[in-house]
Parts: C-alpha cells; sequence; structure tokens
C-alpha cells in the first residue's frame, strides 16, 4: 500500500504532541479513559502502565532481547578467554571476571563454537551453533540501530489508533527486521567455517592471521568508500518517509517492510562484520566497537564517519600484510 492512506501526512505534528505527553497520554487517548490503578501496588501498578503503552512494551522487549544477547555474548567471551594465551585485548580482564554457573546445554553451545577448525566432532552441530552465534552478534549490535526505525513505526502506529484504524503490531516489523539477520548470519557461518578451514587457525573464533585477517580488513575498508553503502545508510537514516510511503495494515506486508529495512542495515554493515574475523568473533570489545559506531553513523550526517573508519582499516590491513609477508 502506498501513499498516505490512512490520511496520516495531516497529523505529523500531533506525533511530536503526543511524543511529548508521553506513553501514559498515548495509551489514555488511544482508549478514550484515564484507568484507576490506584489500588495496586507498585509493581502492579508498572505492570498496568507497561501493558497500557505498546511502545514502551515494544522497546522493553527490545531491550531485554539485546541485554540477553550480550549476556549469552559475555559468557561465551570468557569461557573463550580461559581457554587461550592472554594475548587478545581484553583476555586479561575477561579472565579476572567471574565464571557464571550455566546450564550444561549453554556450556555444551560455547564448547562447539570454541572447538578446534576444523571441528573434531560432529560436524552438524557446528553450523547450528555458529549461526546462532553469528544471529546473537546481529541482535547484540546492529538492533540497537534500527532503535529509531521501530519507535517512529510505534508513533505512526500510535496516531492510526487514535484514529481508529487497523495496525499491525510493531513487532512483526522487527520480526522482518531479524529475519534478514537471520539469512546473513548463515553466510556468515558459511564462511567461518570456509576461512577456518583454509587458514588453518587454532580454534573456529580465534583471529584470522595472515592474508586472511588482510582481506577481511581490506574489504570493509574499501567497501566504506563505497557508493553502495552510502545508498544504503542514507536509507536507515530516513525511516520515516520509507514507513509513510509502505504503511500497511496487512502483516504480510508489514513483514516486507521489515525485511526490507534490515537488508538497507545489512547494506550498511555487512563489512563492518567482517572485521571479527580480524579480531576474533568473540571479541566482545569489538562488537561493542562496531556497534557504537554503527549508531553513530546512522544518526550522523555526511560520509566523515565512513570514510575515516574506511582508512582506519585500510591502514591496518596495509600493515597486517606487511608482517604476514
Amino acid at each position: 500500500m502506498r501513499g498516505d492512506p490512512l490520511g496520516l501526512y495531516p497529523d505529523i505534528g500531533q506525533i511530536g504532541r503526543l511524543d511529548q505527553r508521553g506513553d501514559s497520554a498515548h495509551s489514555s487517548a488511544m482508549n478514550g479513559e484515564q484507568h484507576d490503578f490506584s489500588h495496586l501496588d507498585r509493581a502492579g501498578r508498572a505492570a498496568a502502565g507497561v501493558a497500557r503503552s505498546p511502545r514502551l512494551a515494544v522497546m522493553l522487549t527490545i531491550g531485554i532481547g539485546i541485554a540477553f544477547a550480550w549476556f549469552l555474548l559475555g559468557a561465551m567471551a570468557i569461557r573463550g578467554a580461559e581457554g587461550r594465551p592472554a594475548g587478545a585485548p581484553g583476555d586479561m580482564l575477561l579472565k579476572n571476571l567471574p565464571s557464571l554457573p550455566l546450564p550444561d546445554f549453554l556450556d555444551r553451545f560455547f564448547a562447539v563454537c570454541l572447538a578446534p577448525a576444523p571441528l573434531a566432532g560432529p560436524t552438524g552441530l557446528q553450523g547450528p551453533a555458529l549461526l546462532l552465534m553469528w544471529f546473537l552478534m546481529a541482535v547484540a549490535t546492529m538492533l540497537p540501530s534500527a532503535a529509531p526505525l521501530i519507535r517512529t513505526y510505534c508513533e505512526i502506529a500510535d496516531t492510526a489508533r487514535i484514529k481508529g484504524e487497523p495496525v499491525v503490531h510493531p513487532l512483526v516489523l522487527v520480526a522482518g527486521y531479524l529475519g534478514t539477520w537471520l539469512a546473513a548470519s548463515a553466510g556468515f557461518t558459511a564462511l567461518t567455517l570456509a576461512v577456518y578451514a583454509l587458514a588453518g587457525s587454532g580454534r573456529m573464533l580465534d583471529p584470522a592471521v595472515g592474508f586472511a585477517g588482510a582481506a577481511a580488513l581490506l574489504v570493509a575498508g574499501l567497501y566504506q568508500f563505497s557508493g553502495l553503502k552510502q545508498a544504503c545508510l542514507e536509507k536507515c537514516r530516513n525511516p520515516f518517509s520509507i514507513l509513510f510511503a509502505n504503511w500497511s495494515a496487512k502483516p504480510g506486508r508489514i513483514f516486507r517492510l521489515g525485511l526490507k529495512q534490515g537488508v538497507w542495515c545489512l547494506g550498511c554493515c555487512w563489512a563492518l562484520m567482517l572485521v571479527m574475523f580480524a579480531v576474533g568473533a568473540m571479541n566482545v570489545f569489538w562488537m561493542a566497537l562496531i556497534g557504537l559506531f554503527t549508531l553513530i553513523e546512522k544518526q550522523t550526517t555526511g560520509r566523515v564517519a565512513s570514510r575515516v573508519a574506511g582508512a582506519i582499516l585500510l591502514v591496518w590491513a596495509a600493515a597486517l600484510l606487511l608482517v604476514s609477508v
């Protein structure tokens, strides 16, 4: 559905006014009445407030998902640091952190991901484990940069509900967005298996040394200067017009819209994910740096951030190539 089928363009200013009134005011306007939860205890009032505010509930759900992904990746990084000599950035810090008691299935998952390359065990387990690992990395580092898109959708959806129009739940959009990154995670998994099978590195998630690491950095650096990168970045920076132009009350179309936005985000960031091959896929410090850079890059204008990052990556690639000859 194209254009402005719900007649929402005149209400762009209203979105801003609603936003200033806060989430509780949104809910009251949507329901047409003010509920009294004074008889509930503090926890009950808090739960009722979340239930009455779809936007707050969605952002809270996403926040919990991101925090859980970081928790699992951090626990895996601690396990990885315990099993190798100190040398990777942050290893000493990770080794001094307490080892968390985790369920057996998580320990087995970590063990498969951190196994020698190639895996000395059932090959069928390593692919799904690495797929899940890459997907967790995408949730932890890329989903935060999609927050403006999701928040904008929630604001437009609030206005549509006030008008009495049917609205697709925002989590359908999020599911589509993550669907793209799940597919991308499959590609990164195949690349991981191929790179480490050829490189003969120690463990699967150790840094790829020599030409493999230099090639990853070179591709990532060159892509930062490409027109495709900038085109995808512009799409990610302007979610408002894209959401209006593709608004629909059909879940399938909103899911496809999420897929499309995920593709634009993947077009911005796939090359940066290659950096993880050079620094080690379980380097949580580089994960955090890439996630922070992605968020900054999407919230700023111009090409300065992209070009500075590209130049740094190219110099790094050249240095790694020189010491590998």
